[in-house]
């Protein structure tokens, strides 16, 4: 079902790969081969923190003697990035069914607010969008093409009213009507940062005044092709929102997979979500086991 998976990570990553390759095919490995990992792990987006934790660690087994060979390396690598990912493990709560989705404009946010309501209509499920990006033109017009096509409904305001007023009659609305998920799509812009944070905390809030009982899942999308760029602006989120996971969205272009590692391991929280593509399926739970054996062939 989720084949289109492993062929775009075989693309992402094709670069990466037949580099790591050839260290792997390598009989000996020397200090000099662990430099060689260190700059591809660096132009695969890793980061500069990560990098040199994870190298670090291969550095120690190397010179305690327990890598000697191209393979061994390899498996010592897999592991080390599988602990690095490990170390948050975003958990899918089944009975979570508020969702908060946050994200720079561009990011893909509404997008996969789109993708993540015809999950749960194919679920069977009752799903209510909410369009509280009431700032940008286009932002309602997009959600609601998504609601058509995925036979959902929408909760519309009206250009430039308060977005927390929005969200509160749409939880009326969730409410009243017994939906069985709520998706709300936020502003990514508004005057400036410091505004659009604010914004949101009170989104949060009036979220869990009205649904005191429900678990909110916020989610902040993140569009892979920025690679390190995308940190300031997730520690901000991070902040203001507490977030529970990124969804990597627009996997298909972009040779940083590296980034998954750094979000990780320097942030803190959990990659959630990956996306591809504009068709609706192309959104599957993030898979660390998957993720790491396509980069690591």
């Amino acid at each position: 079902m989720f084949s289109f998976i492993k062929n775009k990570l075989s693309t992402i990553f094709s670069q990466v790969t037949s580099k790591l390759g050839t260290l792997f095919a390598r009989k000996k490995i020397d200090e000099q081969t662990l430099k060689e990992l260190e700059l591809i792990l660096l132009t695969a987006d890793t980061g500069i923190k990560t990098t040199r934790f994870i190298i670090k660690k291969l550095q120690d087994k190397f010179r305690s003697g327990q890598l000697q060979e191209g393979q061994q390396l390899k498996e010592a690598l897999k592991q080390e990035l599988l602990e690095t990912l490990r170390i948050n493990n975003f958990s899918y709560n089944k009975n979570s069914n508020i969702f908060l989705l946050v994200g720079i404009n561009g990011s893909g946010k509404t997008t996969f607010a789109g993708k993540l309501a015809y999950k749960f209509a194919k679920e069977g499920k009752k799903v209510l969008l909410v369009a509280a990006d009431t700032f940008r033109a286009a932002a309602p017009e997009q959600l609601t093409g998504w609601a058509q096509k995925t036979n959902t409904t929408i909760h519309l305001g009206k250009q430039n009213q308060d977005p927390a007023s929005v969200v509160f009659s749409g939880c009326d609305q969730f409410k009243k009507e017994n939906f069985d998920v709520l998706i709300i799509d936020t502003a990514g812009r508004l005057q400036t940062k410091t505004n659009l944070m604010k914004e949101l905390e009170k989104i949060k809030r009036v979220t869990s005044k009205h649904l005191p009982d429900q678990k909110i899942t916020t989610l902040l999308t993140v569009d892979a092709m920025l690679g390190q760029n995308s940190f300031e602006q997730a520690k901000l989120f991070h902040q203001a929102t507490n977030l529970n996971g990124i969804v990597l969205t627009k996997m298909d272009g972009t040779g940083k997979g590296g980034i998954v590692f750094s979000i990780v391991q320097e942030l803190q929280i959990p990659i959630a979500y990956i996306t591809f593509g504009e068709a609706p399926d192309k959104l599957k739970l993030f898979n660390a086991q998957e993720y790491v054996q396509e980069l690591v062939q």
